[in-house]
C-alpha cells in the first residue's frame, strides 16, 4: 500500500509543552543532530500570527511542532533518557 502524501495527512499544530512521547520519538529520529534553518517552516495561523515549526509525520498525521529553545532542550533530554534506557543493565523506574 503506498504511503499517503503530506496532502492526504491530517495536519496538527503541536506546542512543545504538549508533546507526547511518540511525537518526541519522531522528532529525535528525524532530527538526531537537531534541526537547522532549512528544516523550519513559517506560516500564519488563523489568528494571523506567524508560527515557526518543524514537521514530523506518522502514517496518519503530519505534526507541525512549534519551535523554541525549550523544544531543542526537550528533544535532547528525551534522547538522553532513551539512550540511558537502551543501555544494558538499565531499567525504567516509575517513582
Amino acid at each position: 500500500m503506498p504511503r499517503p502524501t503530506n496532502s492526504n495527512l491530517k495536519k496538527v499544530i503541536v506546542d512543545y509543552k504538549k508533546l507526547a512521547s511518540d511525537i518526541l520519538d519522531l522528532l529525535v529520529e528525524k532530527y538526531p543532530d537537531g534541526y537547522n534553518d532549512n528544516d523550519i517552516i513559517k506560516f500564519k495561523n488563523a489568528k494571523n500570527e506567524t508560527l515557526e515549526c518543524v514537521e514530523v509525520s506518522d502514517e496518519k498525521t503530519l505534526y507541525m511542532v512549534k519551535i523554541s529553545a525549550r523544544l531543542e532542550q526537550k528533544m535532547e533530554d528525551h534522547d538522553l533518557d532513551n539512550d540511558f534506557l537502551d543501555e544494558p543493565g538499565t531499567t525504567d523506574f516509575d517513582y
